[in-house]
């Protein structure tokens, strides 16, 4: 059984920055694509990153592309996204995926930028 705990969502200003992590537990972390989707109010599921198992390749949406990066330890089991440039349009709530055979969803972190 796998577990995905995200952590570091909250409240900030447009231009402000955020760092969203997930720590996954109970399987070879190391083995497995991991990623990062977000739900605004109202909308559909959104990717916005995604790493390989290594960390040498990275997919990003569109919107999120020079602000956004995405990375990963392995060593702690953990994936990370720190987002930068923030704009209101990325208030979300933001879930943490990986595959381990089957898809796995963290609880999800509410990201709000306004001012």
């Amino acid at each position: 059984q796998v577990q995905l705990v995200e952590s570091g969502g909250g409240s900030v200003q447009p231009g402000g920055s955020l760092r969203l992590s997930c720590a996954a537990s109970g399987s070879a972390f190391r083995n497995n694509i991991m990623a990062w989707y977000r739900q605004a109010s109202g909308k559909q599921r959104e990717l916005v990153a995604r790493i390989t198992a290594g960390g040498g390749n990275t997919v990003y949406a569109d919107s999120v592309k020079g602000r956004f990066t995405i990375s990963r330890d392995n060593a702690k089991n953990t994936v990370y996204l720190q987002m930068n440039s923030l704009k209101p349009e990325d208030t979300a709530i933001y879930y943490c995926y990986g595959w381990f055979g089957e898809n796995y969803w963290g609880q999800g972190t509410q990201v709000t930028v306004s001012s």
